[in-house]
């Protein structure tokens, strides 16, 4: 906590004083104030006595806080508190604020019956605030005796409606003072046209601060860095920002996240754009207008580039394509990506960042992946943070040590709660010795035998319903494919249909033609019907052995391993989530595979449509079949 009564405000308000009166422009009408001001290189007004303060306090009925009765001492009130608050009051013109705005009851309209109290709290501050602004652009500044630290700092709030912003807190009146320091500072960096921007001791420190930030975070210090650069950027020196957002972003930060004075740049551009472009394709709810926003200043060819970039990322079909030896690793990463192999992949991609090649002096880190659809969903933070801790860009310092890889190996995580809870039921098939690009020729038929482009399950199922006709009693599963492990390749479907043990048909036996294929269909953790657990085994397409848990029997054939034996699970299936945790652990001792969490979970893999896991409808047996008609009513029929 800082100490504000130990703080030096008049070295502090003499050197702000200073830079004020050197920022200003000698042809620039000035009134007689601010003129004197000037001359005089002093924006305060003579100190108040201890009497003075004391009767202040008096007439307020309360002691002031200590910042600004220490402030006060120094100087009695104060001009050009940052850019919109021109005279900030001193003993004679601080007065309660009484709700004089109407701002009271304007932000209690907002309050709905459920309101907390906290949010009452905030409303209320226009009538019991204390009031500093006397002269402003439609800015308020509240010390609020309602909002005390141990202290006795009152917090200072200000607000501005045309800021369409809540109100901001400071934690007392020395913090609220230098963040107007701060803001006096951002608005003199980017002067209007003609006008030189301010250059004094500050800002050449704060540029000789960026610059250094920059090569300690290319030899991996971006700790140290970050903090450098978020102080400068504080006081809207150029490039601080930009350097920042590099690191930012590859610490998992998509907000706000705008690389500025970098992106426009065409050195920089190549890495920069893909990853601001494809966030705001995530949220572009107001249309691609702010996207034009986000890039003032860039020319044309830039513009144009940029939309090219965007529809590409719309479309899954952007690819990160650096150049040398670290563009060969990121081949290689992607190929393994695309497979699931997610921790390889990020191995081939870290080990390679030391050959990586910055654009330019004020490029960071490489970041164009994170745009990649494959490559993209690779980071975490921890990965984030490992590469900014790797020297990369010809910059020497100590590599980190290896992280532990984020895949848990085999199967057992299937029987933990997936983020929202949303995955109690699910299936796959393990197939030995093929590529999975093989397996659409083993578990489809028709159109299903192509692969589709990597994609997210929640973007492929979506994809799959788009203009589909025929909703009948086929279950065709939608997969997504990769490689399970040594010697195996995997098809998962993680939100499958309901499990009907009369008419399902295991695709085992045809996808083991010439190998072995393993089937598991699990249901133990569904809440809105009975559990159910499938395994079938099957070789040289034939099955060899299975066994269902379905309305609270075992049905087996074949010889059963002792390790898959359901009598070793089933006598008890009251702890679902331990009884699966067993069978999956059985499943991948007995078959030495295992299936990629961070790839199904978070990842984009090919994926296919198999033929159906049901049979056919029997004479007798009752379905429906929907055809949608999307230009009229959807016609239904029946059959037996």
């Amino acid at each position: 906590m800082t100490d504000t009564t130990a703080f030096d405000w008049r070295s502090f308000l003499l050197k702000w004083s200073g830079e004020w009166a050197d920022s200003l422009p000698d042809d620039e009408t000035r009134d007689e104030d601010d003129e004197a001001a000037r001359q005089a290189r002093w924006l305060g007004l003579p100190p108040a006595s201890e009497e003075r303060i004391t009767a202040m306090e008096e007439r307020l009925g309360r002691r002031m806080p200590p910042s600004y009765r220490e402030f006060l001492k120094v100087s009695d009130g104060w001009r050009h508190a940052g850019g919109f608050v021109w005279l900030l009051a001193g003993t004679q013109d601080t007065r309660w604020h009484d709700n004089e705005s109407r701002l009271a009851d304007v932000f209690e309209e907002y309050l709905d019956e459920d309101a907390e109290p906290e949010e009452r709290r905030e409303a209320d501050l226009w009538r019991r605030g204390l009031q500093l602004d006397v002269e402003s652009d439609a800015t308020y500044v509240l010390l609020d005796p309602a909002d005390v630290d141990e202290d006795g700092e009152w917090a200072v709030y200000t607000w501005a409606s045309w800021r369409a912003a809540p109100p901001e807190r400071y934690a007392n009146f020395l913090e609220f003072m230098r963040e107007m320091h701060r803001e006096f500072h951002r608005l003199r960096a980017r002067p209007g046209d003609g006008e030189p921007a301010l250059v004094n001791d500050t800002t050449r420190q704060l540029d000789a601060q960026v610059e250094e930030a920059r090569l300690e975070a290319l030899r991996g210090g971006w700790e140290r860095a970050k903090r450098a650069l978020d102080e400068a950027k504080e006081y809207g020196r150029p490039l601080a920002a930009g350097l920042g957002d590099q690191i930012r972003r590859l610490l998992g930060r998509t907000d706000s996240m705008y690389f500025e004075d970098l992106v426009t740049d065409p050195r920089y551009a190549p890495d920069l754009l893909p990853p601001l472009v494809a966030e705001h394709a995530a949220h572009s709810y107001r249309g691609d207008s702010t996207l034009r926003f986000h890039l003032r200043g860039a020319d044309e060819d830039l513009t144009s580039l940029a939309y090219a970039t965007l529809d590409q990322v719309r479309n899954g079909t952007y690819r990160y394509t650096p150049a040398g030896p670290f563009g060969e690793a990121v081949e290689r990463a992607r190929e393994l990506a695309r497979w699931g192999d997610t921790d390889a992949a990020w191995r081939t991609l870290l080990d390679a960042v030391p050959l990586w090649q910055p654009l330019g002096p004020h490029h960071l880190a490489p970041l164009g992946w994170l745009a990649d659809p494959v490559l993209g969903p690779l980071l975490t933070q921890e990965r984030g943070r490992e590469l900014l801790s790797t020297p990369r860009g010809g910059q020497a310092g100590e590599a980190p040590g290896p992280t532990a890889g984020i895949d848990p190996g085999g199967l057992a995580w299937l029987a933990e709660p997936d983020p929202g809870n949303n995955r109690t039921s699910y299936r796959f098939v393990l197939v030995e010795g093929v590529e999975p690009e093989e397996l659409p020729g083993r578990l489809a038929d028709g159109e299903g035998t192509v692969l589709n482009e990597p994609l997210t399950f929640w973007e492929a199922r979506r994809g799959s319903l788009r203009n589909r006709r025929e909703f009948s009693y086929d279950d065709r599963a939608l997969m997504a494919v990769g490689r399970a492990g040594h010697g195996w390749s995997f098809a998962f479907d993680g939100d499958p249909a309901q499990f009907d043990r009369r008419r399902f048909v295991s695709p085992a036996a045809s996808a083991s033609a010439g190998t072995r294929a393993v089937v598991v269909w699990s249901g133990l953790r569904t809440t809105h019907r009975e559990p159910f657990f499938h395994l079938s085994v099957a070789a040289d397409g034939a099955e060899q052995y299975a066994f269902t848990y379905a309305d609270g029997e075992v049905r087996s054939s074949g010889e059963i391993p002792r390790a898959l034996d359901p009598s070793r699970f089933f006598g008890d299936v009251e702890d679902g989530v331990g009884t699966e945790r067993s069978l999956l652990e059985a499943v991948a001792g007995e078959f030495g595979a295992h299936l990629p969490r961070h790839a199904i979970v978070n990842g984009r893999l090919h994926t296919f449509a198999t033929r159906s896991w049901t049979r056919p409808p029997r004479d007798g047996d009752t379905y429906t079949r929907v055809w949608i008609d999307y230009g009229s009513a959807a016609p239904a029929d029946g059959g037996n």
